[in-house]
């Protein structure tokens, strides 16, 4: 079964095709450009290559995953709309995944992880992950102190992502130098199981974990003479 991937809660703009089977999943193709600016610019060129490079079309896809966030309002929601229309136009589920567990799911390896991107104004989204690769804590969004205090309750001494990498001196954990944004890979296996079974696709609602900077005005301003 031939999947799309699309993720763009963080700087990384990634698209990739993966191959879906019961022996697990496999990438067949990759893009990722980072740019905090880009999103709506790069993700459909990319959708684009990657289907290029193994010679599909859209018809060929089978479901579309999609990382859910946390991020910033403008760029996670990119992701979200073009995953959610294209599986519309196509008569395909689409299934959401936790954008962080893409990051400390594969990070873990027998002890806990904190997985933290950057959330801009000085905070980090975050999540913890036992060694199974489970989460256990968030995902939240908080200043990177907090971030670290909760995950030492939780005995983690590791920390993974771009946010984790921005912090690292705040975080006081060592940072591992991957992953550093979303795996595709990660978030197609773990969504494999609904993907498999034929589940009916699901509403991919963002995880914006707070409200945007520009709001709706609720009442008329005075105007002076």
């Amino acid at each position: 079964m031939l999947v799309l991937v699309v993720d763009s809660s963080t700087p990384a703009v990634t698209a990739a095709l993966v191959e879906v089977s019961a022996d697990g999943v496999a990438l067949r193709s990759h893009r990722c450009t980072v740019d905090a600016r880009a999103h709506g610019e790069l993700l459909a060129p990319e959708v684009d290559a990657v289907l290029a490079d193994v010679g599909a079309r859209p018809a060929d896809l089978t479901a579309i995953v999609a990382g859910l966030g946390p991020g910033p309002f403008t760029g996670l929601r990119v992701g979200l709309v073009t995953g959610a229309t294209m599986g519309q136009v196509l008569g395909i589920p689409t299934y959401g995944v936790c954008s962080l567990d893409g990051i400390g799911h594969p990070a873990a390896a027998g002890e806990p992880v904190l997985a933290a991107s950057d959330a801009r104004r000085r905070e980090v989204y975050w999540a913890v992950y036992d060694g199974a690769g489970q989460r256990i804590a968030g995902p939240e969004v908080d200043a990177p102190a907090v971030a670290a205090e909760r995950a030492r309750d939780l005995a983690v001494t590791v920390a993974v992502g771009d946010g984790a990498h921005r912090y690292a001196d705040v975080l006081g954990l060592s940072v591992r130098a991957e992953p550093r944004y979303p795996d595709p890979v990660a978030l197609a296996r773990l969504a494999g199981e609904r993907i498999r079974a034929g589940a009916p696709g699901e509403r991919l609602t963002p995880l914006y974990l707070r409200r945007p900077d520009a709001v709706a005005a609720t009442a008329r301003k005075p105007v002076l003479p």
